[in-house]
């Protein structure tokens, strides 16, 4: 499905070269200030143009169809929708026989028995995490208090940042990519988020992340460190009344439920899929293994833009567990 959220029910629409993309946000509480300019920051965020991102430009320009009346919510649904404007479809003709190792070509073939737009990567592409982050900054908006921010932890497996921009330059030289790790942390976070078992703040949050094209991995707190530790070592001493604790391993999630710590959270990011270096892969039209060359317009880097998506994703989630736990 395209829909996520008890609450704060979320459901994306569109493909990356059809005419619109979009997003409809349902209880959305009435009464919240909310303009079309609230959107531009964020999504600035999440827009291409240093080096290492997709040459495509669009506007980016939100406009909002329903569910606002007088720049104030109304409780009815709140659709927003962007214009596709700067396509270069026949780019992608080639994949449609010769699907992209580690992309979503062929499994769509597969699965909608050949229907799926691919232009683009259609329904499967990046440019549809414009709607998550729409979704993210109403979601802030909805948490009041809590602060959520993101940045990028490693890139190409570097953590020195000075040397980012030469590690993305080299992959563009050798016509290839490189992934990247991201930390999002959230501040003043509420005790009681989560429902036990299977909405747990993680397990909701987790959905959330995994739903971004290229995330592969997920962790909180000390993650897969934590597998290193004793006991001792790993467990959070808890300090004050109101559950602070001297240390976070735990990254602010105890038995599923947000104990009042900052919740802090890391994805994995694939390198892109989409790279001009020549591969070897079916070509489900001769039946065998051929050379593909990639053309269009793709991120050396995808992980430089996703600091804000993740943001969204997380606030998303959130969002709706303090709906529910209101």
């Amino acid at each position: 499905m395209n829909s996520f959220g008890r609450k704060y029910r979320v459901s994306i629409f569109g493909e990356s070269h059809g005419g619109a993309i979009g997003v409809v946000l349902d209880g959305v509480p009435a009464g919240i200030p909310l303009c079309e300019d609230d959107f531009m920051a964020d999504l600035a965020r999440r827009k291409s143009g240093q080096r290492g991102t997709t040459p495509r430009k669009e506007s980016d320009q939100p406009v909002i169809l329903s569910g606002l009346f007088n720049e104030k919510t109304t409780g009815a649904p709140l659709t927003v929708v962007f214009a596709n404007e700067n396509t270069l479809s026949g780019d992608y003709r080639n994949l449609v026989t010769h699907p992209r190792p580690s992309h979503a070509d062929w499994v769509a073939l597969q699965k909608y028995h050949g229907y799926a737009d691919y232009r683009g990567g259609g329904h499967f592409s990046g440019r549809l995490t414009l709607g998550l982050v729409v979704a993210g900054v109403v979601a802030k908006k909805i948490l009041k208090e809590i602060s959520i921010s993101s940045r990028i932890l490693e890139i190409g497996g570097c953590t020195d940042s000075e040397r980012w921009p030469d590690i993305v330059e080299t992959a563009m030289k050798e016509t290839d990519s490189v992934g990247g790790i991201i930390e999002c942390r959230v501040e003043n976070v509420p005790v009681g988020l989560g429902e036990p078992f299977f909405d747990s703040a993680e397990s909701i949050i987790s959905h959330l992340l995994f739903s971004v094209p290229a995330i592969k991995g997920v962790e909180f707190g000390d993650g897969f460190a934590s597998a290193r530790l004793r006991g001792s070592q790993n467990n959070d001493p808890i300090i004050a009344p109101s559950g602070q604790t001297s240390t976070n391993h735990a990254g602010g999630i105890c038995g599923g439920i947000t104990n009042g710590n900052p919740l802090v959270v890391r994805v994995a990011v694939k390198p892109t899929a989409s790279i001009a270096s020549p591969q070897q892969t079916l070509n489900t039209a001769t039946g065998k293994v051929e050379e593909l060359r990639i053309k269009g317009r793709h991120d050396a880097c995808i992980a430089l833009r996703a600091p804000v998506v993740i943001e969204s994703a997380v606030a998303i989630g959130l969002a709706d567990l303090w709906l529910l736990n209101r």
